[in-house]
């Protein structure tokens, strides 16, 4: 690297206040790495790190990188679609969501959506009523609830000439809410995420109407895979992405960069001081191996699962306030422990703008509920770098000037296929 390079990435990592230890994990780098940069003796740099550091600097000095598309964020949970599709050059103009509680996690770490130009709705039902109270948008972003659909009758409301379709298969669900929008305002793409289990859901009637709807009746390009959190984070946590694109812009999901070697570890992410609050109750210990040691007797695998520093957990889920079980803690000489709420936050991969602490409001029984709702967020951060080219393809076919966050480092187009 010439010294102009290693000056540049000093500024840098000056700029948004990392020591060498921290700029190494930051990149995913050791810290003699860092080091050789600094000095000049490593030629090339990683573009895509150096732009991860210029996101960390101008995240640090409050500058966020200049939007080259809308979104909006639906059944929004509290963000974990959001911050991702913002550090690829988004910038959110509505929001939906229902629970209160959810609501205020999401404002106390997106403070921007209770502004006065940005919609923080709770039911999206009126809005999907008259969609026109839902700006226009480049991107939808949904983390949309699973409902049966009924597709019966179909067959017989076609000889009567009644309306079908999304119309009628998904009449009273969430999806046809989401359907209404997409169908009005007609997004050069989406991202919709679900539990894995959405693929066999009523005996694979719901995914396949949700298909059916979104290939045939709106008439895009769609692509779906299950992908496993496992490479980002220590949990065993499957759930199915969704990625539609209009005008036959076929996205392609071996485009997302998966991390190498080993995935990281339960001990990664344990704090090292836990209240003693968090730590089984002896009744409840005795409970929970009463209730293991019962069903193990008759065959099944019902009952809690004990992990340790070296372990990836299962799956965590919104019922983690009533017991733990799912993923209790071994602790030595003592009982096993829950997860705190900021371990939660932490296995779900959970963080703001350059990385600073998510910030909790809310009660620990409210924390548990939301981050065991939640998605995994560096998974949608891999998604949303894969859909951004195809993104900025898109808007270029449709005549509009295409800002990248930094322009001296364009992210290659991918070959794009047309469906």
């Amino acid at each position: 690297m010439d010294t102009g390079g290693a000056q540049a990435f000093k500024d840098l990592m000056h700029r948004a206040g990392l020591t060498i230890d921290e700029a190494a994990k930051e990149l995913d780098l050791a810290p003699r790495t860092i080091r050789r940069y600094i000095d000049g003796e490593t030629q090339k740099i990683d573009r895509l790190r150096i732009d991860k550091l210029r996101q960390l600097a101008d995240a640090a000095c409050g500058v966020r990188p200049p939007s080259s598309f809308t979104f909006v964020d639906l059944f929004a949970g509290i963000g974990g679609l959001r911050l991702p599709f913002e550090e690829i050059g988004g910038r959110c103009i509505f929001t939906s969501e229902w629970d209160r509680f959810a609501r205020e996690t999401y404002t106390a770490n997106f403070p921007e959506a209770s502004d006065s130009d940005h919609v923080l709705a709770g039911d999206i039902r009126p809005y999907a009523e008259n969609p026109d109270k839902v700006p226009e948008h480049d991107v939808l972003l949904a983390g949309f609830p699973c409902q049966p659909f009924s597709i019966a009758g179909v067959s017989k409301k076609n000889a009567l000439g009644r309306p079908h379709g999304f119309l009628c298969d998904t009449q009273g669900t969430l999806f046809y809410d989401l359907a209404r929008i997409i169908s009005h305002r007609r997004p050069v793409a989406f991202l919709l995420e679900n539990v894995k289990n959405l693929e066999r859901h009523d005996g694979g009637k719901t995914f396949a109407t949700i298909m059916n709807v979104l290939e045939n009746e709106l008439g895009y390009t769609v692509r779906k895979r299950v992908i496993s959190s496992e490479p980002w984070v220590p949990q065993k946590r499957e759930r199915v992405y969704i990625v539609g694109f209009r005008d036959g812009l076929a996205f392609d999901f071996d485009t997302v960069v998966m991390p190498s070697g080993e995935g990281p570890k339960l001990g990664s992410i344990l704090e090292t001081e836990v209240d003693p609050k968090y730590t089984l109750t002896p009744h409840m210990w005795k409970y929970l191996q009463d209730y293991k040691a019962k069903h193990s007797k008759a065959g099944n695998g019902f009952g809690y699962s004990l992990f340790g520093p070296g372990d990836v957990t299962r799956t965590l889920s919104a019922r983690y306030y009533k017991d733990g079980s799912e993923i209790l803690v071994a602790q030595d000489g003592n009982r096993p422990r829950r997860l705190t709420p900021r371990e939660c936050c932490n296995l779900m991969g959970f963080r703001r703008h350059g990385n600073r602490p998510f910030e909790i409001r809310v009660s620990d029984t409210q924390a548990y509920r939301q981050f065991g709702n939640a998605v995994v967020m560096p998974v949608v951060s891999a998604v949303a770098k894969a859909m951004r080219p195809y993104i900025e393809a898109a808007l270029a076919a449709d005549g509009r000037e295409v800002r990248f966050a930094h322009p001296e480092l364009p992210l290659s187009l991918p070959e794009v296929r047309v469906a």
